[in-house]
């Protein structure tokens, strides 16, 4: 009986959302911190169920990338809504998880997207990139600025805060959900093998080469607001001191993406060691074997392989099985997401 109430409620609920996505449209502002931290300026992107009060245009789109429909300074829908903060990869943006947002508005979400200064597409500063324990901070700062935003803290749920990240995004992830980087752990396994994917890093943006950067480091920087979080085929598991990792109450969803690709990460020592770290009652893993890494990226044109070859070489591998493949992908990823955050 329980498991036909459930079924039955989950229909209802589809039925809900969708004639909820049928009379909204998916609203857009530019996102802007300003906060005591004004050396370090956090922009992105904002989302949120809109009135059909603004043209609705296709947006971001490129040779490469298609972009998404939504109606610029649209009129938010009234009420209380969850919010889902999401932080890029290395070297991604605000941009690249588009579609997920796309998919969480029309569940009712408010979305964030940041650019991390340092780490982000266009934002390449060596000293921004070397301080990496800010990543985290700048999530934080993103939800204490909506919270006290004069348009949007009325419309945010705070009991309801949720955050997304990938690759590098899902690292900051670990670090809010109580993770803590552990800086004898990755000299010591720098040394023994400094090819390893964190050595390289560490030594391009001079990550914790200073007594008080280790400190910095291997700071507490969880955030108890978030009450549960996605992390979608995150790097740097072994960074963090797995005993902490054991204590970690956030809820988490683990995707990892075991498609090979030019940024393919070993789920060995990255998504599946986290998973068994973890406590297993708040964690759950899924392995979706059409997914890659790049598969969390938006939807690539007929013409982005051959546009990123001309760029760079290899980076084609990027987009390819980027537009019908990565649709259903998306779905797949977007569905377990909604499903997760309904009920952590």
């Amino acid at each position: 009986m329980k498991r036909l109430l459930h079924i039955l409620s989950l229909g209802l609920c589809i039925a809900a959302a969708q004639a909820y996505a049928d009379t909204t449209v998916m609203g857009w502002q530019t996102l802007s911190v300003t906060d005591a931290q004004k050396e370090r300026p956090i922009e992105g992107l904002l989302w949120y169920p809109a009135q059909d009060d603004t043209r609705v245009e296709r947006i971001q789109s490129n040779g490469v990338w298609i972009g998404v429909d939504a109606a610029k300074n649209a009129t938010p829908v009234e009420g209380k809504h969850p919010l889902v903060v999401l932080s890029h990869g290395m070297y991604g943006n605000a941009r690249n998880q588009n579609w997920l947002a796309q998919a969480l508005v029309s569940e009712g979400y408010i979305v964030a997207s940041l650019n991390h200064p340092g780490t982000s597409t266009w934002l390449r500063d060596p000293d921004d990139a070397r301080q990496l324990w800010e990543r985290p901070r700048d999530v934080s700062r993103v939800i204490t600025s909506l919270l006290g935003d004069k348009d949007f803290s009325a419309l945010i749920d705070a009991e309801r805060i949720f955050m997304g990240g990938h690759s590098l995004g899902g690292w900051t992830a670990m670090w809010l959900a109580g993770g803590r980087y552990d800086g004898t752990k990755v000299k010591a396994e720098c040394a023994a093998d400094p090819s390893d994917l964190i050595c390289g890093i560490s030594d391009m943006w001079q990550i914790a080469k200073t007594p008080e950067d280790v400190l910095a480091m291997e700071q507490d920087l969880s955030d108890p607001r978030i009450k549960a979080i996605a992390v979608f085929d995150l790097g740097g598991t072994q960074t963090f001191a797995f005993e902490t990792l054991a204590k970690v109450k956030t809820p988490l969803l683990v995707i990892g993406a075991p498609k090979p690709s030019k940024g393919s990460l070993d789920l060995n020592r990255e998504s599946r060691a986290l998973v068994r770290a973890l406590p297993k009652e708040t964690t759950r893993y899924i392995e979706l074997t059409s997914l890659s890494h790049f598969d969390f990226l938006g939807l690539c044109t007929e013409r982005a392989v051959e546009i990123l070859e001309d760029e760079i070489a290899g980076d084609g591998e990027i987009c390819e099985d980027g537009a019908v493949e990565r649709i259903t992908d998306h779905a797949l990823i977007s569905n377990a997401v909604i499903a997760f955050f309904a009920n952590p």
